[in-house]
């Protein structure tokens, strides 16, 4: 497993020229509506937040689809479907990443549930090889970890990895009040061959955007 990884990752870092962008996001109005929308749920059919943030990821990338990409043969080649790779840990160490499949258009409920199914076939290794072959973009969540931002590696064949900390309550200056608001730090790294700073900075403003109406997701 770290042999694999090590290849990767050294390839990646080889190969792409990674840039990266920082964005802190207001999760009040995304957070408010999980907790409404989880009370009139059963437990075992609860929404995770971490749903709420693929999708999001998955319609920004609609409005941005040069990330939904990657760099081949000397030149961009978009990608036609929406492919999230999560990055899973594994009991035994390492990680993978495996896709969660035209995630632009799945309900939420939908995604849930294909999430919990994707952690527990990644950790009995029964894994499908579409899974672990189509992803187009990968997301990190290391905030239940403790991480504040990620600033990850882009896996190859791929143009992005998005990247989302802890959330914590910051101060923030709303209509000249000071108030307590959770935040979370999103991140980007982009290839530069694929994407500049002004498309990378648009993708965290429509994903910013995105979270802050968590009833339209």
């Amino acid at each position: 497993m770290r042999q694999a990884i090590a290849a990767a990752m050294e390839r990646s870092v080889r190969e792409i020229p990674h840039f990266h962008l920082m964005r802190e996001i207001d999760m009040s109005a995304a957070m408010a509506w999980l907790t409404a929308a989880n009370g009139k749920r059963p437990v075992t059919e609860r929404l995770l937040y971490v749903v709420l943030l693929v999708k999001a990821v998955a319609l920004a990338l609609r409005e941005t689809p040069d990330l939904n990409g990657a760099w081949v043969d000397g030149r961009v080649l978009q990608k036609p479907e929406i492919n999230v790779g999560m990055a899973i840990s594994l009991r035994g160490g390492g990680l993978v990443a495996p896709a969660l499949l035209k995630a632009d258009g799945r309900t939420l409920d939908d995604l849930m549930t294909s999430f919990r199914d994707l952690v527990q076939r990644a950790r009995s290794g029964k894994l499908r090889a579409s899974e672990l072959t189509e992803s187009t973009v990968t997301i990190t969540n290391l905030g239940e970890l403790g991480a504040d931002a990620v600033y990850g590696v882009i896996y190859p064949n791929q143009a992005a990895l998005v990247g989302f900390g802890r959330v914590t309550e910051q101060v923030a200056v709303i209509n000249g009040a000071f108030v307590a608001r959770p935040m979370i730090g999103a991140t980007l790294s982009a290839d530069h061959r694929v994407v500049d700073g002004r498309l990378g900075s648009t993708f965290l403003t429509a994903l910013d955007r995105l979270l802050q109406e968590p009833e339209k997701l």
